[in-house]
């Protein structure tokens, strides 16, 4: 079935690359305005040219936001008038063994990653239409730890349960959780060779159809769960099988 998103607004911020970007692309294709957030304005910027290009009658807009900075989540968000669907995909964070991290680093997948989304949600509540949608961003992490990195799967953890307490408190707004694993695209597209690949590798070997996620499947998850009504309160895993293998 086609979605149709015509007459309705996303909010993406983390729209201007990666996984936000393609639910971006998909949203624009489903007719949806498009307002886009982050931290880097020449992303943004390339992101809504292209998407314009692409799809010349679906309205872009986009402006600079920091979610380790609450007042900039305001300010992004005071100048949407409404909000049909939101994600937030941006995060900054330091992964690594209790050993090894400061209690700074360790608490960085909180800062940015976990009360960013809470943050934005907590902003866009007043926005939200009656029927509106929200995805949150966890990871597979969270579910099967793939190695020593305690405070991260933790957070990821928090997450899942963040949006099952959202789905209770803002119904009949709508809140789900999208988790996945590896995914092969911007995140590791600077990342030396050699380490990715052996990382790719990994991952294959850890999943039941020994095959590593696109962008492009994460963002038809989200999609989906944007648009289905019956849909709250849940976590998808489009992570080829890992989570359970």
């Amino acid at each position: 079935m086609a979605q149709d998103l015509s007459g309705r607004t996303v909010v993406l911020i983390g729209g201007g690359s990666g996984i936000g970007f393609q639910v971006a692309l998909a949203a624009a294709e489903a007719g949806a305005s498009l307002v886009l957030g982050s931290r880097n304005l020449d992303k943004l910027s390339n992101a809504a040219t292209q998407i314009e290009q692409q799809y010349p009658a679906v309205k872009v807009q986009y402006g600079a936001v920091d979610v380790e900075d609450e007042a900039s989540i305001g300010r992004f968000i005071s100048d949407i008038e409404s909000i049909d669907h939101l994600l937030v995909t941006a995060a900054n964070y330091v992964t690594g063994s209790l050993e090894e991290l400061s209690l700074e680093q360790a608490a960085s997948p909180f800062v940015s990653k976990f009360w960013g989304q809470y943050n934005a949600v907590r902003h866009a509540r007043p926005k939200l239409s009656a029927d509106a949608s929200i995805v949150l961003m966890s990871g597979a992490a969270g579910a099967r730890p793939p190695g020593a990195a305690p405070a991260y799967v933790a957070c990821n953890s928090a997450i899942e349960g963040l949006g099952r307490g959202l789905a209770v408190e803002l119904a009949p707004v709508r809140v789900n959780v999208v988790s996945p694993g590896t995914v092969e695209g911007n995140l590791w597209a600077n990342r030396d060779q050699a380490v990715r690949d052996a990382a790719f590798e990994s991952y294959r070997g850890a999943t039941v159809l020994h095959s590593l996620p696109q962008e492009r499947d994460v963002a038809e998850v989200v999609m989906m769960l944007f648009s289905n009504r019956a849909m709250t309160g849940a976590t998808i895993f489009p992570d080829s099988g890992y989570t359970f293998h």
